[in-house]
């Protein structure tokens, strides 16, 4: 399973508008999509509420895992947009 590791670059963190980007993006991805951040694990990428639930704020380290045919490609674009400050799009 692929997974890569970064860190939230947003001054607010992931609060509500990114993660609905987070979920609009990950939602293009057939893969299954897992997010996790410090003792709370694999929560699902397509849904905001799991999302939110990360209360990943700036600088905080985040693991995004998936699984499926287009798993790869789902990693390094939710791991890009991540860790690009959402620029442009909030």
């Amino acid at each position: 399973m692929p997974q890569q590791t970064v860190v939230i670059t947003n001054r607010l963190g992931i609060h509500a508008r990114p993660a609905a980007i987070v979920v609009q993006t990950a939602s293009r991805f057939a893969a299954d999509i897992y997010i996790s951040k410090g003792d709370v694990h694999n929560v699902n990428g397509k849904s905001i509420m799991s999302v939110m639930m990360l209360a990943a704020e700036k600088e905080s380290r985040v693991t995004v895992s998936a699984e499926g045919d287009d798993a790869p490609e789902a990693v390094r674009t939710l791991a890009e947009l991540l860790a690009s400050n959402f620029e442009g799009r909030i």
